[in-house]
């Protein structure tokens, strides 16, 4: 995976690599609106995972996850760095700090 200088290069750039679904984190697990469909933990991968720092204020700073599911679809997940902390299951929260700090 390349490395990018904004989150809007990336995921431009991701969507153009097959990446074009957009994924929103759920209690249990990740949703794709777009195809209704929802995904648990063990549903899907982490492939890469980008962290943006904001430019005025560091605590601006944003996560992409780079996701494909099991079933083959592939698509992004953005989040506020943290901003997922204790509202999402420590099971899809293992998940994605996994990836993050591997």
């Amino acid at each position: 995976m390349k490395d990018y200088e904004t989150l809007i290069q990336a995921i431009e750039d991701l969507k153009k690599s097959g990446y074009t679904y957009d994924f929103n984190l759920m209690d249990n697990g990740i949703k794709c609106a777009e195809i209704t469909t929802s995904f648990g933990p063990n549903d899907f991968n982490v492939e890469h995972v980008y962290r943006f720092e904001g430019m005025s204020n560091p605590s601006d700073s944003s996560i992409l996850y780079v996701i494909q599911t099991l079933s083959g679809v592939k698509g992004l997940l953005v989040d506020s760095y943290g901003a997922y902390s204790g509202e999402v299951s420590e099971e899809l929260l293992e998940k994605l700090n996994m990836k993050y700090q591997g």
